[in-house]
């Protein structure tokens, strides 16, 4: 008979914390040990027993009048048994100390009181600040409820009236469900609490890092999301059908300043389904990641891989039709508004080239973002080409130009230069090795011609 009651009490004890997510919508309200408690009658599966006492006069005299020697064994008890509360601080084992007699308290007023169906938990953990929350995890909660419960048991007999054991022990039982049940309900309320405070955490990083706002509390805003990792690099997609102006914000509406009009306005029921997705798979990637959904753009902030594109194509069929562009890949999070305003004006500029590949990198459009104004892709341009062109001397790039001009043709382009096919060769190489863009690669060819167009500009002004 012990053992099968020892088991219906683990049972019952543990059963509340496996119904975290039945749990949803009951609710925990006050002051509770992790912010809240749940209401009396709210708590599910509370055994009504109709009427009657659920003990006898007796047996609820012996109980008052062992009140105190209850709650000082419960203690004892978790003291004895729970290594993570002898290691608390003395402030948070004194408040553990008060939800244990608090419980025990409760118990009491609640077999005093048989029309009650369930008992009244605001009065065990209303007792405890809120801040407890941090220190106590739910784990550590049903652990606690179990040794409390384990004091009350060892007592029964003692306490019980003569022949009234099985109904004493049978409250208990019933009670320390209930408990359970309510400390589950308390931590899920928690946990939803803290979650919709990370999804607006989350989009606010994220917003700051399109609109490049290197804020100082950059840092703490993504501390408090566990972010850790570096280096970093954004990737930028569209969600849903592609936008009608091809600037992948969901505006319709062309946006000069590169961060897009629309801002974060709260993310749809889809929305939020499909980033909790996005963290799963960076999760078993090992990866950290900050993601945000602005109009009909989908922002990942990936970061723990040193490769740009093969972090977006972890990623890429998460996106909707149209161009994904992974950003430069940057020291830390603090940079990481170099690699998104990169990302998006490269999205936005996309169009221009409809075989790219997906994945493609921002630099890979160099080119197109400069056509379409980015001044950081004409800058790049003009400092990683143009300006090694001109320092390699006038003839490597009038060679360039030529053969260029000429459809590259070498042939053409000696003849018109009036040196050998060999020297055109070599000079052609000396091009790839100072700019490495190949002029024969119809891609690099074309990179090269905007770079020396944009220096020729830029040296008349």
């Amino acid at each position: 008979m012990a053992a099968e009651a020892e088991r219906q009490r683990e049972g019952a004890a543990l059963g509340g914390a496996a119904r975290v997510g039945a749990a949803r919508g009951g609710g925990a309200r006050g002051g509770a040990v992790p912010g809240g408690a749940a209401r009396g009658g709210a708590v599910p599966g509370g055994a009504a027993r109709g009427g009657g006492a659920r003990v006898n006069a007796e047996t609820v005299k012996r109980l008052e009048r062992a009140t105190g020697a209850l709650g000082t064994a419960a203690i004892t008890a978790m003291d004895t048994r729970l290594a993570w509360f002898r290691n608390m601080s003395a402030e948070n084992r004194s408040w553990l100390g008060l939800v244990a007699q608090a419980g025990i308290a409760a118990f009491l007023d609640w077999i005093r009181h048989p029309e009650r169906n369930r008992p009244a938990m605001t009065e065990v953990f209303g007792t405890a600040p809120r801040e407890l929350a941090r220190a106590v995890s739910l784990q550590h909660a049903v652990e606690m409820v179990r040794v409390i419960i384990d004091a009350v048991e060892a007592q029964v007999d003692e306490l019980a009236a003569p022949g009234n054991e099985a109904e004493l022990r049978e409250a208990v039982l019933t009670y320390a469900r209930e408990l359970a049940f309510s400390a589950a309900l308390v931590y899920a309320r928690t946990a939803e609490a803290r979650g919709a405070w990370d999804a607006r955490l989350e989009a606010l990083v994220v917003d700051s890092l399109v609109r490049g706002e290197a804020e100082d509390s950059l840092h703490s805003w993504a501390s408090a999301l566990n972010w850790s990792s570096s280096p970093v690099t954004v990737v930028v997609g569209t969600i849903g059908e592609p936008d009608s102006d091809g600037d992948g914000d969901g505006d319709g509406e062309r946006d000069g300043d590169g961060d897009g009009a629309e801002r974060h306005k709260g993310q749809t029921p889809a929305a939020a389904e499909l980033i909790d997705e996005l963290r799963t798979q960076a999760r078993r990637a090992r990866l950290d990641l900050l993601a945000g959904v602005q109009g009909n753009r989908l922002i990942l902030v990936v970061g723990g891989s040193d490769d740009p594109i093969a972090s977006a194509e972890r990623f890429a069929g998460r996106f909707g039709p149209g161009p994904v562009i992974a950003g430069p890949l940057v020291r830390d999070l603090r940079s990481a508004s170099v690699s998104a305003r990169a990302a998006l004006a490269a999205l936005r500029a996309a169009p221009a080239w409809p075989d790219a590949p997906r994945p493609a990198g921002a630099d890979d459009l160099l080119p197109e973002r400069a056509l379409d104004g980015d001044p950081d892709a004409k800058a790049a341009l003009i400092s990683d080409v143009y300006e090694p062109l001109l320092g390699g001397g006038h003839a490597l790039l009038d060679t360039l130009t030529t053969y260029l001009e000429q459809g590259s043709s070498l042939e053409a382009t000696a003849r018109l230069l009036f040196v050998h096919p060999n020297t055109v060769r070599y000079r052609l190489r000396r091009v790839a090795e100072l700019t490495d863009y190949t002029p024969s690669a119809g891609r690099d060819g074309f990179t090269l011609w905007v770079a020396v167009a944009l220096g020729r500009l830029a040296a008349e002004h």
